[in-house]
C-alpha cells in the first residue's frame, strides 16, 4: 500500500552523519553470495546474523532440498521472478516479485524452497535471531504479496516500525528492515526508531554514497550508534537497509540453528531431529 512520503527530517538532531565500520562482498557459490554469517559479520549486525543475496534463472537456480531450522527467524524478500515454499507445518505456495516469506523456526521445523517460473529471480534471505522467549516457541510463518507493505517515501517498509508505521510481519520488537530505491541523484536520510545502534545495508543494484561509495553488491556495515545515515544515489539504486536494537545474547549456532544457550540449541536440534526421523518414514527423505 502506497502512502504519502513524509519528511525526511529527523525529529532528534543528528550528532553527525555515521560512519561506515565495515564493507565487504561476502563469498559467492554459484548464484548465491553470503554476505553475512553468524560466525563474522553476524556478530556485528545482530539480530542479523545471516544474509544471503540470490540471482539466477530459475531453471538454473540451486534446488534446496527439506533442511531444519530452530531458534532464528527467516525473512527471505523477492526482489523480482518467483520463489515456491513448502514447510513441515503443511504450508506450501508461490511468493511473487515483491513479496515476503517470514518462517519463525522456533522449536523446529523444515522446509524447502527455490525459485519458479520462468523470469530470473533475485532477492535476500535473510536471518534473525530470535530473544529467549521466541527461540523455542511454536513455529509460525507467514507468506505476503507485494500489496502487503506499506511505502514511506523511498523505502518499503519490510519489518518492524519506520516513520510511525508497522509492518505486518510478526517480528519482535526492536528491529526494522527496509527495501529502498533512489533514483539517480536522489538524496535520502535515514532515522533510525529510537534505541536502534546498529544499521547495515546491501546494495543490489546501482550505487550509492553514506560517506563512502558502496556499489552492487557490497555490504555496509555502520558504526554502533543512533544518529542519523545520508544518502546519495550515484545511478538508479536498490538497496536493503537493517536497523535494530542490538541482540544482547551470544549467538550460540548449530549448522541451521541459533539460540541464545546451549540449553536451548539442545533443545531445538532435539526437535528438529525428531522431525527427520518422521520425514525419513514418510520416504520425504531419502
Amino acid at each position: 500500500m502506497a502512502i504519502q512520503a513524509l519528511s525526511t527530517q529527523p525529529e532528534r538532531g543528528y550528532r553527525q552523519q555515521r560512519k561506515v565500520a565495515l564493507r565487504t562482498r561476502g563469498h559467492a557459490h554459484g548464484a548465491i553470495t553470503r554476505l553475512v554469517s553468524p560466525g563474522d559479520v553476524g556478530q556485528l549486525i545482530k539480530p542479523f546474523v545471516f544474509l544471503d543475496y540470490f540471482e539466477a534463472d530459475a531453471a538454473n537456480a540451486p534446488k534446496f532440498g527439506f533442511h531444519p531450522h530452530s531458534g532464528i527467524a527467516t525473512l527471505t524478500l523477492v526482489l523480482s521472478g518467483q520463489a515456491f515454499y513448502k514447510e513441515t507445518t503443511g504450508r506450501e505456495g508461490i511468493v511473487g516479485t515483491g513479496g515476503v516469506e517470514w518462517m519463525r523456526a522456533g522449536s523446529g521445523v523444515w522446509h524447502t524452497g527455490g525459485l519458479h517460473g520462468k523470469e530470473r529471480g533475485k532477492g535476500f534471505q535473510l536471518w534473525v535471531a530470535m530473544p529467549p522467549e521466541f527461540e523455542l516457541a511454536e513455529p509460525h510463518s507467514q507468506y505476503l504479496d507485494a500489496s502487503a507493505f506499506q511505502t514511506v517515501g523511498p523505502a518499503r517498509l519490510i519489518m518492524g516500525e519506520y516513520e510511525g508505521y508497522k509492518s505486518i510481519v510478526a517480528a519482535p520488537a526492536g528491529m526494522t528492515y527496509l527495501d529502498v530505491r533512489l533514483k539517480a541523484g536522489e538524496r535520502w536520510s535515514f532515522t533510525p526508531p529510537q534505541g536502534h545502534d546498529v544499521a547495515w545495508i546491501a546494495v543490489h543494484e546501482g550505487a550509492v554514497s553514506a560517506t563512502e561509495h558502496i556499489s552492487a553488491g557490497e555490504l555496509a556495515v555502520f558504526e554502533e550508534s543512533e544518529d542519523g545515515i545520508h544518502f546519495e544515489a550515484a545511478f538508479d539504486t536498490g538497496f536493503v537497509l537493517g536497523s535494530a536494537v542490538s541482540h544482547p545474547y551470544d549467538l550460540v549456532t548449530g549448522y541451521y540453528s541459533v539460540h541464545t544457550n546451549a540449553a536451548a540449541l539442545q533443545q531445538g536440534e532435539n526437535n528438529i531431529a525428531q522431525i527427520g526421523s518422521r520425514l525419513h518414514s514418510q520416504g520425504v527423505l531419502k
